[in-house]
């Protein structure tokens, strides 16, 4: 018996529970990591109110795991007891499918998040397949970095994927947990960078984070003003927005990238689109290489995520202060 204690979600909308789960054998390509820091996400509230009809009770949150190697299985390649390692989003693929095997295991079919299914990263103790157990850079601050194996590949990753170049101008469609990191990211690849947000007094903090410019999202006069600027237009909401207005933003060959979650439709002109060749596309977080990737990026930049401590058995005070849209950027849980 490998016992993992934690705090659990038994049924939809409810607080965490803390709990106990018997994680049987280790698997012969598993790796099993003590839990030292652990990201809290908006999606682990989504997860934990079953918003996308896909979560499976109980089941334990938390897919932004900093942690130490404690155990390895024996076919287990790449990592060592006692390497500090991370855990985003995804804890395992198939490894032999077409996805897999050219390099996306990210869009694997068969993948398995690390939690709702399995169980996640709000307790001692959590497995994932080796390929999904990324080690840490030398120096990177470690109670910061959970953030970035899922807010910060989300948004890097379209900076991965488009080739963009250090003189784009990218637009940040609100500064919040995805969005401060977004600016971030986008100021240090060395863009020219907008911020957009609905709150004025957040102005301060965008161009604190790197932002040249800030323009008020719902202003359509302002929007108006910047039309046919922007090369990536990244946005990071979860509400319906003028869609058309922000289409209307981009140079041509411009591009729109939907990482925030919105349920709604979004409804767009074809004409935009094709008489200046822009694009509209999304995507999920990234491959074991983009993480890599990003936490090297974000070294040696020293992109850090701005983060609120909270100890791991506060951690429904912590959800609390995230869903009352408290949370000043993200919220790490400390073991």
């Amino acid at each position: 018996m490998s016992l993992m204690k934690g705090w659990a979600a038994q049924e939809a909308g409810k607080p965490l529970v803390f709990s106990e789960f018997d994680l049987g054998p280790l698997g012969a390509e598993e790796v099993e990591v003590a839990v030292d820091y652990c990201g809290i996400c908006h999606s682990d509230l989504s997860m934990i109110d079953n918003e996308w009809g896909m979560s499976r009770f109980p089941f334990v949150p938390g897919h932004e795991v900093i942690g130490r190697v404690i155990a390895v299985g024996s076919h287990a390649k790449g990592v060592k007891v006692g390497q500090r390692v991370g855990i985003g989003w995804t804890a395992e693929s198939c490894m032999h499918c077409h996805q897999c095997l050219s390099g996306h295991q990210n869009l694997c079919p068969e993948s398995v998040p690390t939690m709702g299914v399995h169980h996640g990263g709000f307790a001692d103790k959590v497995r994932a397949h080796w390929a999904w157990v990324i080690p840490l850079p030398e120096n990177i601050h470690l109670p910061s970095a959970g953030p970035l194996f899922c807010g910060g590949i989300t948004v890097l990753k379209p900076f991965l994927a488009y080739s963009i170049s250090p003189s784009a101008r990218v637009g940040v469609v609100g500064i919040g947990g995805l969005g401060h990191m977004a600016i971030k990211f986008a100021n240090a690849w060395g863009c020219e960078v907008t911020a957009f947000t609905s709150t004025a007094a957040k102005e301060a903090e965008a161009r604190g984070f790197g932002a040249h410019h800030v323009v008020a999202s719902r202003d359509a006069a302002a929007i108006s003003a910047i039309a046919g600027t922007l090369d990536l237009l990244l946005v990071t909401v979860n509400v319906p927005m003028d869609w058309n207005a922000y289409i209307g933003t981009l140079a041509p060959r411009g591009r729109m990238h939907v990482v925030g979650a919105i349920l709604e439709p979004i409804p767009i002109s074809a004409f935009a689109l094709i008489l200046g060749e822009r694009e509209v596309s999304g995507s999920p977080t990234g491959s074991p290489i983009d993480i890599a990737t990003l936490l090297d990026f974000a070294t040696r930049h020293d992109v850090r995520p701005q983060v609120e401590m909270f100890p791991m058995n506060q951690v429904n005070q912590a959800l609390r202060h995230l869903a009352d849209g408290k949370a000043r950027y993200r919220i790490v849980l400390e073991a």
